[in-house]
């Protein structure tokens, strides 16, 4: 499958929107596109899988390995890839897009701001191809999209300035129609506020498709891996508005080694017969007062105390714990398995990738082992000064800042989101 990497010069230079012009540009070409995104994100790939009609996967080396980003690209399917970066093309220590355009060998096309600029659009491309051999990667910027660019003269202009080394690939107009909103976690989910397609039909006729499938190619493949056994085990897994932060590869190694059936706490779904549960990240403090009745809850209560193996995740955890307060001040009862209090903040409260090291054997985890993912939370949790944890931080915040994976019986609950390339999805599995 050949791919391209779409990256911008910063932050916010509308990423997202030209990637989903550009996935409608390919499909009006006949193409299948299937979407990626590289780094950690759950919100992005929402849009990507609203408008492409397939999952979006996550390319992250922090998470997954060189190696694992390799395997995970293929795991996709389709006529053509395109990867959306993450922040600026360099910026990153970690998983930047230039590491993942390096590692998959897949040449970027950069997404560069043009409301104000013309002959500058292009000075600004062209820096960011030559600063890759200062940045040490070997990446080939291909060319560039304007974004919020005008026809005409505007047009003609940052063409005319660019480089013959650097492609023109259309542009972005500035029309109505684009806008993502926001909210705390940063842009709404796909299924909640898709992007307008009739807008997105509008800014993919200035998309030049076939120059972009021309540059397209294919990253090296590797051997595949040997699959872990499948158990005659079966995994509840909640999946609802509150609980929407799912990796596709977690999902594809559960259901590749279990029975995965799913539940929705919010529609008032009791918890399924189960010999485990995972309850993924997303926004339980948008639903909390659903969830506060939701009979779900006190069936983990009494399933937890049993010993029932439970693996929250953020969102997860924050529904295990005794309660939950949210922004506007309202504090609802959870679950209560693990012994903290959980708490909204108007401010973020952890951003970063993560590197835990196991403490007790969480999972069958052997003590010192470690695992890697990320964390991104507007809540905090006051722990009871008895509570155990599993793993002790070795990068990132986690609950206290030493500490992460508030435990209790055979229940774990983690600020941290992991892959399925970390180990502790198989670990989970393992255990049941």
């Amino acid at each position: 499958m050949n791919g391209f990497v779409i990256a911008g010069t910063a932050s916010g230079v509308g990423k997202t929107v030209a990637t989903l012009a550009i996935i409608r540009a390919l499909e009006a070409t006949g193409q299948t596109v299937q979407p990626a995104k590289a780094g950690p994100d759950f919100i992005d790939p929402s849009h990507h899988a609203a408008i492409a009609g397939r999952p979006s996967r996550t390319l992250d080396t922090w998470l997954e390995g060189e190696d694992g980003i390799r395997r995970n690209y293929y795991r996709g399917n389709g006529d053509v890839c395109v990867v959306e970066g993450v922040m600026g093309l360099y910026d990153g220590d970690q998983s930047s897009t230039a590491r993942v355009a390096d590692v998959l060998d897949l040449p970027v096309v950069l997404i560069v701001d043009a409301s104000a600029g013309m002959e500058s659009v292009a000075a600004t491309a062209l820096g960011f191809r030559e600063y890759a051999k200062r940045a040490g990667r070997d990446i080939g910027v291909a060319g560039i999209i304007a974004q919020r660019a005008h026809g005409g003269r505007h047009e003609r202009g940052i063409r005319d300035a660019l480089p013959d080394e650097l492609r023109y690939f259309g542009r972005i107009p500035p029309i109505s129609g684009l806008e993502i909103p926001d909210r705390h976690l940063g842009l709404q989910m796909g299924d909640e506020c898709p992007v307008e397609t009739g807008a997105l039909d509008e800014a993919a006729a200035h998309v030049r498709a076939n120059r972009l499938l021309d540059i397209a190619r294919e990253p090296p493949r590797l051997p595949a891996q040997e699959p872990n056994p499948a158990r005659n085990r079966r995994v509840a897994v909640a999946q609802d508005a509150a609980f929407g932060f799912v990796y596709p590869a977690v999902m594809e190694r559960l259901r590749s080694r279990t029975e995965v059936v799913t539940f929705a706490p919010t529609e008032g779904d009791d918890l399924p017969d189960c010999d485990g549960v995972y309850l993924p990240g997303g926004y339980p403090e948008l639903y909390a007062e659903r969830l506060a009745d939701s009979p779900s809850l006190s069936t983990l209560s009494d399933r937890a105390s049993d010993g029932l193996p439970i693996f929250g995740e953020c969102g997860g955890l924050m529904v295990l714990v005794e309660s939950l307060t949210t922004m506007n001040k309202q504090t609802y009862s959870m679950a209560g398995v693990l012994p903290a209090d959980v708490r909204m903040h108007e401010r973020y409260q952890a951003l970063d990738h993560v590197e835990l090291r196991a403490r007790s054997k969480p999972f069958g985890i052997d003590s010192g082992t470690t695992i890697r993912g990320h964390e991104f939370h507007y809540s905090s949790a006051d722990v009871a000064s008895d509570a155990t944890f599993a793993f002790d931080v070795r990068r990132g915040t986690g609950i206290d800042g030493e500490y992460d994976g508030l435990a209790e019986f055979e229940t774990v609950g983690t600020y941290c989101h992991a892959h399925a390339a970390s180990g502790a999805f198989d670990a989970f599995i393992d255990s049941l």
